[in-house]
């Protein structure tokens, strides 16, 4: 069937493209199902009691919109992190967010830089605008400061994305590089700094927020989908300076949250006690992975996510055998999309009975592939 003649001479170049395929399809598309749901870097703890409460009481509202300047959830996080609600922005999570930044900055051609393998999701946001992705590759499985910083100045980019921690790789930057790093960027180069994983990390990663919260050329992205449980509500926030926090104004969609989701994050932001005991079942799931790759043969790199990728020695095409091959056992895992970091898997921490069934299932795979079958 033919599209609708008069979409924009860019929408019709673009592919349709998912930049992550879901569990879901591959189950309708290969009649299997997911047993073990380990591949998405969701949180298979859930979210805190506390805060299936507080949905269940927001459920009543939902008829209502929720407050399109989100003043409850600013306020709540400017308190947990020290600065104003002015600060804040809010949207339908990190995602959401980076489709705004995407369109406040990109126009046809504009130069943005990023990681050769990173977070896919960014450079869809880019396509869609008409932006020329400049990748960097990876040094040493983890981003290339360096390399993007010099990408950055040679292309003349008004935007760069650098995550830390880091998707897919799980490697991180110390605190005091990091803010060297941003520090160093031209004042006309934003810097979309993705710390999705920043609860999950080790001490002395993640800069203070006054380190770089006066800096008009940064944006700091946090979320609730990880250590909070709460991917499916969909709330992500930026912090940055004033000017730049209320820029989303000019685009977003107001009336875009939900109110059930706004409550829940409140909820999770207040119960803090339920979130250190998830890092730590987070610590000993990623521990366990570890010890069941070193078994198998297998190199599991150092994390600070809520997952582990592990390199399986070879090469993409033998990575994608041994995903596939464990989606025969109803587990499902991913592994990165570029070469050479797609010579890796990827498997998010989960729960006693995810992580058993991982445990029975790959060196089965692992064995089947050694045979050739």
């Amino acid at each position: 069937m033919s599209a609708f003649s008069r979409f924009t001479a860019l929408a019709q170049t673009l592919p349709a493209t998912v930049p992550f395929v879901g569990p879901e399809a591959i189950e309708r598309n290969r009649g299997l199902a997911v047993k073990a749901r380990i591949g998405a870097n969701e949180s298979g703890f859930g979210p805190a009691p506390s805060v299936l409460e507080a949905m269940r009481e927001a459920a009543a509202t939902t008829w209502m919109y929720s407050d399109p300047e989100n003043f409850e959830l600013r306020e709540a996080l400017a308190l947990h992190h020290g600065v104003s609600r002015d600060n804040i922005a809010i949207g339908g999570g990190i995602d959401g967010l980076l489709g705004e930044i995407a369109r406040l900055i990109i126009e046809p051609g504009t130069p943005v830089v990023t990681s050769l393998g990173g977070y896919p999701t960014f450079n869809y946001h880019v396509n869609g605008f008409g932006g020329r992705l400049v990748p960097v590759p990876y040094a040493g499985d983890r981003e290339h400061l360096d390399g993007l910083l010099d990408a950055v100045r040679r292309e003349n980019a008004p935007l760069v994305y650098f995550a830390n921690p880091d998707n897919p790789m799980g490697s991180w930057w110390d605190a005091e590089s990091v803010v060297a790093f941003a520090r160093a960027l031209p004042e006309s180069t934003l810097l979309i700094l993705d710390e999705a994983y920043g609860e999950t990390a080790p001490a002395g990663t993640i800069p203070p927020i006054d380190a770089l919260i006066g800096q008009p050329n940064i944006l700091r992205m946090r979320t609730f989908s990880k250590a909070y449980g709460l991917a499916g509500a969909r709330i992500g926030y930026a912090i940055g300076t004033l000017g730049n926090a209320q820029a989303f104004d000019k685009i977003r969609n107001h009336f875009g949250m939900a109110r059930v989701s706004v409550q829940a994050a409140l909820a999770a932001l207040k119960d803090q006690a339920y979130l250190s005991d998830v890092i730590a079942r987070i610590g000993a799931s990623r521990e366990r992975i570890s010890r069941l790759a070193h078994a198998n043969g297998l190199d599991p790199l150092a994390s600070a996510t809520n997952f582990v990728t592990i390199d399986c020695g070879r090469d993409g095409t033998h990575a994608k055998a041994i995903v596939d091959g464990l989606m025969e056992h109803g587990v499902f895992i991913r592994m990165p999309g570029i070469a050479p970091l797609n010579r890796c898997i990827r498997i998010s921490v989960g729960l006693d009975n995810d992580m058993a069934l991982l445990e029975e299932a790959l060196p089965q795979v692992l064995k089947r592939i050694a045979n050739g079958e």
